[in-house]
Parts: C-alpha cells; sequence; structure tokens
C-alpha cells in the first residue's frame, strides 16, 4: 500500500509504503508535519523500517528526527548528500524554522543497492543534477523520482552541486524505463514514464 503526503511550506510528497498484512513499511522524504505522519502509523499500526530520504534539502528532510525519534527507524541517504542532514547552510533553512531538523545518517545508499522490506523491494538509482547524491527508487511498476523528474517539469539545478548537464543525463536514464511506470514525485502530481517521454516540455 501507498499514503502519499503533501508536507510543509515548500508541499513537498512524503510517502509511506507499507504491507498491511506485516504492518511494516518505510518512510521515503519525510519533509515536515511530522505529528501527522506519526498519526497515520499509529493509526494503521505499522513499524517503520526504514526511513529513506531521496536528497538531502530541507524539504525532503524536516521530520526526519520526529520520525527517527517515534519509530527508533535508520535513515538512509546517499553519502554525497548525507552532510545537507546536519549542515543547512545555503539552502532555504528559514522557510522551516525549528522543524527543520534531521540526525546524521545511519547508513549510506547507493546506486544498484536493494531496500527490501516487508516483501517489497525498492532499488536504488543514483539521479544526481538537482544535488549531488539525489537518488531515485524504483520497484517493480513505479519509480519514486525526488526532485529529479516531475509531471511535466524538471528538478531545479540552479542550487549548491545541482548541473544541469548531470540532471538532463539522469533525466534521460529513467526515460529509458517502461513507459508504463508510475512516477511518484518529490512535488506535484504522479504520472508515468510515457507521459513525460510525449508531454514534458524540458525533455530534450
Amino acid at each position: 500500500m501507498l499514503k502519499t503526503f503533501t508536507v510543509g511550506p515548500m508541499e513537498a510528497n512524503c510517502y509511506i509504503l507499507y504491507n498491511p498484512g506485516k504492518r511494516k513499511g518505510l518512510i521515503i522524504d519525510p519533509g515536515a508535519e511530522g505529528s501527522r505522519l506519526i498519526k497515520f502509523i499509529q493509526e494503521k499500526k505499522i513499524s517503520i523500517l526504514y526511513i529513506v530520504n531521496t536528497h538531502g534539502h530541507p524539504d525532503h528532510i524536516g521530520a526526519n528526527r520526529k520520525i527517527k525519534e517515534y519509530t527508533g527507524a535508520p535513515i538512509l541517504i546517499h553519502q554525497y548528500d548525507a552532510p545537507m542532514l546536519t549542515k543547512s547552510e545555503g539552502v532555504l533553512p528559514l522557510v522551516f524554522l525549528s522543524e527543520y531538523s534531521s540526525p546524521p545518517a545511519d547508513t549510506f545508499i547507493r546506486e544498484g543497492d536493494l531496500i527490501e522490506c516487508a516483501g517489497m523491494r525498492l532499488e536504488v538509482l543514483h539521479t544526481p543534477g538537482h544535488s549531488p547524491g539525489g537518488i531515485s527508487l524504483l520497484t517493480d511498476d513505479s519509480i519514486f523520482t525526488g526532485d529529479t523528474l516531475f509531471a511535466g517539469s524538471v528538478g531545479r539545478f540552479d542550487l549548491p552541486g545541482g548541473s544541469e548537464e548531470v540532471l538532463l543525463n539522469s533525466i534521460n536514464r529513467i526515460l529509458s524505463l517502461d513507459e508504463n511506470l508510475t512516477i511518484y514525485p518529490g512535488h506535484g502530481p504522479s504520472t508515468t514514464v510515457g507521459q513525460e517521454l510525449r508531454t514534458n516540455p524540458f525533455i530534450r
């Protein structure tokens, strides 16, 4: 099962992917509103095994601390973005006020790693460009793209560590996958690989 929350002043997408039978799951990008996320976890009686950050920008990690304190789950992030968890300089920290808070990473994840949880499997793809350590998470029928690719748009590349060329290479990699894959981005509505291939005005 997948539950999507839009959280925080930047309206970031947070995803809770869980197996209702086993009551276990993981959370992707708990960017804000930790109490709201915890309420859902409590209601569904889910044991969260992992906190996965697609990248280290504040709107995607702001509730890491609150979720970790409640669940005890380890924080997973690519090593290139791991310094952002504890150093907010230059990445819009003021809009998050006191909620922006994250402990350091527990585990670094990298290209090709598999995150297995309650019968679910997510493959880590390193998709930098928006940030040096940006990742996407690939399942059998979907991909969580963080701020790399959106419905009808693409991630910014003008923040520290960003690169237009690198971002477009990452996007082209995503768009080489099965056209039927559902894309769950870091902001905005879901889409599909095929839809973006046909209609995204930023794709070259």
